[in-house]
């Protein structure tokens, strides 16, 4: 199946596309630039620019770009980005697949676990409502922008996306080097919630979600959440390192600024992955340990 495929330079992008190939599909990226070839597509979500000819036949759609939420510090600049980046776009992709001849069977469209605002005690599932706060507003956004597609009968899926860890990139990239030195620990109390994904388990679960019958939202994160603090010594146990060392709020906050710090390290969101469970989706990394183990074996391979 040829499978078109948008933020395909990004962490997850880049991996997603080995995986089609690797299962037997053709990935067709979406590019910011002149198209090279038969496998790109040239795309400009800002002005609008998508040739709709050359979506014709496509078998399904990937769509996951934009801005790093953790890229940039939060001015109302960059959030306006973070929104916008999200919503052209897929306003886009999703009316051009609206008015094709020959649609795509499946969109699978970004969106990350936001979506359920903050709590310590709430389990969240894709039947929770929507919460508050700047990332909740987005991913509603998000997922409204992909109207077109919808109503034009195309099966569309919401990737509502947890903490993906790889060695490569996010926030696991950025917090090994501390944990290596031995200086590594909890992020305030530690009792915040972590909703992760292995990298492999959130393009195996995107592969796995083009021919599985499931549509609205679907959690991709891996089906045992941990806090925090849990996460700290699992990761320390791994690397054979101390956590001793608390991280007060205050020093992210400085780095990253406030809202972005609270957004990315200390929100805390238990999310439970039920409709790729009931979908039938076989987790590689279903626990911490085991996937961090194989994270970093293979980073040290």
């Amino acid at each position: 199946m040829d499978v078109a495929v948008t933020g395909s330079s990004g962490l997850i992008g880049s991996a997603l596309v080995g995986a089609l190939r690797a299962a037997g599909h053709r990935p067709v990226r979406l590019v910011r630039r002149a198209g090279a070839g038969a496998d790109e597509i040239a795309w400009d979500p800002a002005t609008g620019v998508l040739d709709a000819a050359s979506l014709e036949g496509i078998g399904a759609v990937v769509h996951l770009a934009g801005a790093g939420i953790g890229d940039h510090r939060w001015t109302d600049a960059y959030k306006r980005e973070i929104l916008e980046s999200r919503t052209r776009s897929t306003v886009l992709l999703a009316g051009r697949l609206a008015g094709l001849q020959r649609p795509p069977t499946v969109l699978l469209s970004g969106s990350a676990v936001g979506y359920y605002g903050e709590s310590e005690t709430a389990t969240f599932t894709e039947a929770s409502p929507a919460g508050a706060g700047f990332l909740a507003e987005v991913c509603v956004a998000w997922e409204a922008a992909a109207a077109p597609a919808v109503e034009a009968g195309i099966r569309t899926a919401f990737l509502r996306t947890g903490i993906v860890l790889s060695p490569a990139g996010g926030a696991l990239k950025k917090t090994l080097p501390l944990f290596k030195l031995g200086a590594g620990g909890k992020m305030g109390s530690g009792r915040q919630w972590w909703s992760w994904i292995s990298l492999d388990d959130e393009v195996g679960a995107i592969v796995h979600l083009l021919t599985a019958e499931v549509s609205g939202p679907v959690n991709l994160t891996a089906p045992t959440p941990v806090t925090n603090a849990e996460f700290t010594k699992v990761l320390g146990s791994v690397l054979g390192r101390p956590t001793f060392l608390p991280v007060p709020k205050f020093g992210p906050k400085l780095l990253l600024g406030g809202e972005l710090a609270d957004a990315l390290l200390f929100t805390s969101q238990k999310v439970l992955p039920s409709e790729l469970t009931r979908s039938g989706y076989t987790f590689a990394h279903p626990t911490l340990d085991g996937a961090l183990r194989a994270l970093l074996g293979k980073a040290a391979a």
